[in-house]
């Protein structure tokens, strides 16, 4: 068994990490001759202001009094330059925002592995084609492009790491430390000879990267006063800087500027995704080569935000992040038209680049060109879209050019997927043969056939196992005559050796197969009807979280059509009304709510109340309740009481601005460090166990909660309590004989293999059961497969210091407690109902594996960034789900069944 788990998660690691090579290879491409626009630019410098996470409504639209929050900004767009709305692109992250901005390409997407933090693939950059750039602000983005750039011509400023503190008093202090940082520049510059001839070079940049409007959204929402005000404070702000540098230059007309928005931010105070409020963030430009306002009397937008804005009177313009905005140039047509022809060379090199990357490791007979895009065709509309610039036909050589840009995109996608279909194929073919043989082992292992396996046939094997070498000996030698990347080699030959495992189980196949037909097929037909619609549930629950509501009803109703109902009322009322109140939580909403601590406060209350009957009932169910014993409940229990202090105390400070207490963080520590310690010290008895490990986790959970989250685990756990109990009462309903009441069953680290029975086809039901309270465990309170679903809010009793893995490691650890408590009351009802965890767990695999052959094929490389995002997200989770399991099934197990001893007594297993 241990071998098989090993090779099962050698195989889930594979077919996890092939979404990685199949989806998430980086697109970029290198060797490229340079190209540049034979006409001199109209500016001599630009000055770059980002506003970070800003969102366009809040900055366009008047207050309540009438006026506008950016004076400065709108004085611009009345009377200087031009404006617009800048589309953004999923992911709506820092990284990828400025990528886009600064390099013009939409973010690699293989940086997500690195937590958008490294640059897994060097890119050249406006900053790094520039004679001189300085810039100013947050470590994490300037040191980016810095460490990008060749020489010694990018010059950074930026404050400590620290001061991005989400619960500091004043965040505001971010953008008026860049600020005045920019302002000492220019004055010392006047009296430095060295930096003022600099200075005066042409291709110059100044980068000022305000983080504050950001900072204030995350910490106070973007409708709060202090987001608002941060906006007025960045307007003025740029209002002196534009002063100062037009008096530094002494008002020679070369100066442009931008400013604009990395993504925006939704109402509840996150980015990520794809919501308006996080794609549409602003855009206004002026300065030299710039147009002027264009003055118009209508204009058509599908949105109704001109008229809100009251802006109806001046032209916007639209653009989609990353690409040049040429309509907004106010130079000659042919200043125009020669950019674009350099943009669609520059564009074309990258296709051909690519294509010959492709060709030289494709055999010829085999490889397969782009057919839109030919030499012949290249050539035809180069040399064209030259001839209409000699001949003043600018508008048709940029329309040529156009056409041209968009074949060539088209064919480099084209050979970025060339391997996709290959590579998806040979996985798929992994995973049929693994779910295959993990089917067939439950079969052989678990099920009473009509015959034995009839282990003497050997001719086959061995035709069996040389047909298998020939193919593996083949696939190798392709691979090697293609060149290809060491990752093939693993997806091609891997389901070579899997099919082998299945085909040699053949006798297995055959008395399955003949044991089918002794089955009726209006029964069997029900159940794989029955079956099928239970995984399609589970799938649609990750597009539809109501679709848990669904499954959670029908496991209410459950009762009343078997014997349950009849027989054991009482657990049926409490499973009936468990079933009922969780499934409340999937219809509540995802995202968008409001802290409420009223409602972690009261889920805290529940427990202690909780706490102190299950503390009455062993004291009364007890002849004489150890000390020890007692104490620990109590102390777990005082746990809780810190836990809400704790969350009340931080909630208040922040709102006050005070900061995140000293003495409070340590407690959040303290609790977190001990909530998986405690549990061991607690009896193994079934009942008593669970619960010391649900006070533990509760502890924790309530101070990573913000509001009805809280209450979450408080229900599932009931729910599973009462799971238990229902699991063993339908398997004495069978007429299988348990040993002994639940309340009196303890958790040993080793079982009696012999007390195992076979299974039925109820255990399928179990396995289902425990696969659709995991998925729940997931999306029961938001959707993971979504960044919006993080609320940096729920770790500032531990943090509120800007710290992106331990941030989210918190977050992951909250999403892990409810699986944790599912795992655990899995332990137990295994144990109750004598069942293999092996065979349960196999049952597991099985039904999690084809979820995720179902998003194996949902997978999208077409559409819209969310939707392709959403597709892979998916996939991943449900891989992780099934990798982790096995983790979870490791911890759940330690804390279930492992006694620890204090005042040095031995540790041991039983009480």
């Amino acid at each position: 068994m241990l071998l098989f788990f090993i090779l099962g998660l050698f195989v889930h690691f594979v077919f996890f990490g092939s979404i990685f090579d199949i989806y998430f290879t980086s697109p970029l491409v290198h060797g490229m001759t340079p190209q540049f626009t034979p006409l001199p630019p109209p500016a001599k410098r630009l000055v770059l202001f980002v506003a970070d996470g800003l969102r366009a409504d809040t900055l366009y639209e008047l207050d309540e009094n009438g006026n506008s929050r950016a004076p400065f900004i709108r004085n611009i767009i009345m009377h200087e330059g031009s404006w617009g709305l800048s589309h953004t692109r999923v992911p709506t992250e820092s990284r990828p925002g400025h990528v886009a901005l600064i390099a013009g390409f939409y973010e690699d997407v293989s940086a997500v592995a690195k937590g958008w933090k490294e640059n897994p693939v060097e890119f050249d950059s406006l900053i790094n084609e520039s004679k001189y750039t300085w810039s100013w602000g947050s470590p994490d983005i300037l040191t980016m492009f810095a460490k990008g750039a060749y020489g010694d011509h990018v010059f950074t400023y930026t404050y400590d790491a620290d001061s991005e503190d989400f619960g500091a008093h004043d965040v505001t202090k971010l953008d008026t430390w860049v600020f005045d940082k920019v302002k000492e520049f220019f004055h010392a510059a006047r009296n430095n000879q060295s930096l003022f001839s600099k200075l005066n070079e042409e291709k110059i940049v100044f980068f000022l990267h305000l983080l504050g409007i950001d900072t204030n959204g995350h910490a106070h929402r973007p409708s709060s006063r202090e987001y608002k005000d941060n906006i007025k404070l960045v307007d003025a702000g740029m209002k002196e800087m534009v002063s100062i540098l037009e008096h530094f230059y002494g008002n020679d007309g070369k100066t442009a500027f931008i400013f604009t928005s990395d993504h925006g931010m939704t109402d509840w105070g996150s980015h990520g995704a794809g919501h308006p409020s996080e794609t549409l963030t602003p855009f206004v430009t002026w300065g030299a080569g710039i147009k002027y306002p264009q003055k118009v009397s209508a204009q058509k937008f599908d949105d109704a935000f001109l008229k809100e804005w009251r802006l109806e009177s001046w032209k916007r313009q639209d653009i989609h992040q990353g690409i040049l905005p040429v309509d907004y140039l106010n130079n000659t047509d042919l200043f125009k038209a020669e950019s674009m022809f350099t943009n669609a060379i520059q564009i074309l090199e990258q296709f051909k680049v690519k294509m010959t990357q492709k060709k030289e490791v494709t055999l010829p007979f085999l490889f397969i060109p782009f057919k839109l895009l030919p030499e012949s065709k290249q050539l035809n509309i180069v040399r064209k879209a030259r001839s209409y610039i000699k001949q003043r036909k600018y508008d048709e050589a940029v329309s040529l050019c156009k056409e041209l840009i968009h074949l060539a995109l088209k064919g480099l996608s084209y050979y970025h997927t060339y391997d996709r279909f290959f590579l998806a194929i040979n996985v798929v073919l992994g995973f049929l043969g693994w779910t295959s043989y993990a089917f067939l082992l439950i079969i052989k292992s678990h099920f009473n056939l009509t015959r034995g396996v009839n282990k003497e046939v050997k001719k086959p094997s061995h035709l069996l196992s040389c047909s298998c070498i020939a193919i593996g000996v083949f696939v190798a030698f392709f691979l090697l005559l293609q060149d290809c990347p060491w990752t093939y080699y693993i997806y091609c030959l891997l389901p070579v050796p899997i099919w082998y495992a299945v085909l040699r189980e053949f006798q297995v196949i055959q008395d399955f197969v003949t044991l089918l037909l002794t089955v009726p097929p209006s029964y069997f037909v029900g159940y794989l009807l029955v079956f099928i619609l239970g995984i399609e549930i589970l799938v649609l629950s990750f597009f539809y979280r109501y679709m848990l509501t669904a499954g959670l009803l029908a496991f209410a109703g459950w009762p009343f059509i078997t014997q349950l109902w009849t027989r054991a009322k009482s657990i049926s009322l409490s499973w009936i009304f468990f079933s009922l109140l969780l499934a409340a939580f999937p219809l509540m909403p995802v995202v968008g709510r409001k802290p409420d601590i009223f409602l972690v406060m009261g889920a805290g209350l529940l427990v202690l109340l909780l706490s102190l009957c299950v503390l009455t009932s062993l004291i009364k169910r007890k002849d004489s309740f150890i000390n020890e014993e007692l104490l620990l409940h109590l102390f777990q229990m005082l746990s809780v009481v810190l836990s809400m202090c704790v969350t009340y105390s931080t909630h208040s400070s922040l709102r006050k601005k005070q900061g995140l207490p000293l003495l409070n963080q340590i407690i959040s520590w303290l609790i977190l460090a001990f909530s998986l310690v405690l549990p061991l010290l607690s009896p193994t008895s079934l009942f008593e166990r669970l619960f010391s490990i649900l006070l533990s986790l509760m502890s924790t959970y309530i101070l990573l909660s913000t509001g009805y989250e809280a209450l979450f685990p408080l229900v599932l756990s009931c729910l599973m309590f009462v799971w238990i109990q229902v699991e063993q009462e339908t398997l004495q309903q069978r007429g299988i004989s348990c040993k002994q009441k639940v309340t009196s069953v303890r958790f040993t680290c080793s079982t009696d293999i012999t007390q195992f029975r076979q299974l039925y086809l109820d255990d399928v039901r179990r396995a289902f059961f425990l696969v659709f309270f995991l998925v729940t465990a997931f999306f029961g309170t938001g959707n993971i497969a979504s960044v919006n679903s993080f609320d940096l809010a729920s770790v500032y009793c531990f943090l509120t210091v800007f710290s992106p893995f331990m941030m989210g490691a918190l977050m992951m650890w909250k999403i892990l407690i409810p699986f944790v408590l599912v795992m655990c009351a899995f332990e137990a009802v295994q144990l109750t109902t004598q069942l293999s965890s092996k065979s349960l767990f196999l049952m597991v695999l099985v039904i999690s594996d084809i979820m995720a052959l179902h998003f194996f094929f949902l997978v999208k490389d077409y559409g819209s960034w969310l939707d392709i995002g959403t597709s892979i997200s998916h996939y991943v989770i449900v891989m992780s789900m099934t990798i982790v399991l096995v983790f979870l099934n490791g911890l759940a197990h330690l804390l279930t069944t492992k006694k620890l001893r204090l005042c040095g007594k031995p540790k041991s297993h039983l009480i």
